[in-house]
């Protein structure tokens, strides 16, 4: 199995290089060969080749069968223009993979509950919601325009969505909310936009072939206070880019921590990209620091999705608990009494704990 490994920029390398143990150790026990080829993109990219995603990043993610992506960005390259950021390099590899829905759980571990900032009777029995966002569309592809006009400068993103893009990810929507507890809500903002009226319209009227699914509707800025004030009425939440990127963080904190949590970027070709939802955090890069443990579930969802590999994602996800009833945390969601270790011993304790 062929994995492209897209470490990025800051703690990009030390992540991803903790979540190949892991599934070294998913190979031993499996029998079975996971292949990996390095490429560049983001700030890295920039540096090196002057360009955020070349071309050749782009022909080993699609000679391959997964990607695996650590982190781009940094305030390095914060003052270049939009096309050359380190962001449009992860912009470009999702459009050039065509993953247009981006799987986004947000999982309340018990062993962390104190880490919240939820008050304990609302994190009760858990919380575990998945957010399904689409990821090709909206503002962040539109047309962006600036001009000078006699009273400054004037700038404009546009949101636009076609039929078909809203068609696509709303069935994935929906089978994915079979295969949990059928209830599915969409996130919009219908009373404003003519595009969230579009996306509610043919979501409706998709609705009709999946009978058996619960089906909700929530206004955006409603669904971000109720996330804070009952996120335990959520299973799956769909909605649109801009929003899904809002509330997948939001969705996120409620948690206790950035670095805990994975994403799954898929579509309807065979290469699904894979990434902690976290950011780059240059300022602890290479200090043995950094919580992998989102990076190493993005494993356990690409093994789930990419490779049907599903006794050993459980693997993956049972060993994280374990090393966490035994105690051992990273400084991000380190408390009192609890054994403090680094980036590399974690990986090697999830590793050792599936071997």
């Amino acid at each position: 199995m062929r994995i492209a490994l897209l470490p990025g920029d800051g703690i990009g390398k030390d992540i991803v290089k903790q979540a190949v143990k892991v599934l070294d150790a998913v190979g031993k026990k499996y029998n079975c060969v996971f292949e990996y080829k390095e490429a560049l993109i983001g700030g890295e990219a920039i540096d090196k080749v002057g360009t955020p995603l070349p071309q050749e990043t782009i022909d080993i993610c699609k000679e391959s069968d997964a990607v695996l992506l650590g982190a781009v960005g940094g305030p390095k390259w914060d003052n270049l223009a939009g096309n050359l950021r380190p962001e449009a390099g992860l912009l470009g590899i999702r459009k050039a993979l065509g993953v247009y829905a981006n799987l986004r759980p947000a999982i309340v571990f018990p062993q962390l509950k104190d880490a919240s900032t939820l008050k304990e009777e609302v994190l009760k029995d858990g919380i575990e919601i998945m957010i399904v966002r689409e990821l090709t569309g909206g503002l962040y592809f539109g047309e962006k325009k600036r001009v000078q006009t006699e009273e400054g400068q004037k700038a404009w993103d546009t949101m636009v969505y076609t039929e078909k893009e809203i068609d696509r990810i709303s069935r994935m929507s929906f089978e994915i909310a079979r295969k949990r507890n059928r209830k599915l809500t969409l996130v919009d903002k219908s009373n404003v936009l003519e595009s969230s009226r579009l996306w509610r319209e043919v979501f409706t009227n998709i609705a009709k072939d999946y009978t058996d699914v619960a089906v909700d509707y929530m206004y955006v800025d409603n669904a971000a206070m109720q996330l804070v004030r009952n996120p335990k009425q959520f299973d799956v939440i769909l909605t649109e880019n801009t929003f899904g990127d809002i509330l997948s963080d939001e969705a996120a904190m409620l948690t206790g921590s950035l670095g805990m949590l994975p994403s799954a970027s898929l579509g309807d070709g065979k290469v699904g990209l894979y990434e902690p939802i976290h950011g780059s955090a240059p300022d602890i890069a290479g200090q043995n620091k950094a919580n992998p443990i989102a990076t190493i579930m993005s494993v356990a969802m690409m093994l789930r999705y990419s490779f049907n590999m599903l006794d050993a994602a459980d693997d993956i996800e049972k060993a994280i608990v374990t090393i966490l009833d035994k105690g051992y945390r990273t400084l991000d969601i380190m408390q009192e009494g609890m054994t403090a270790v680094g980036t590399e011993e974690m990986g090697d304790l999830i590793a050792g704990e599936i071997k």
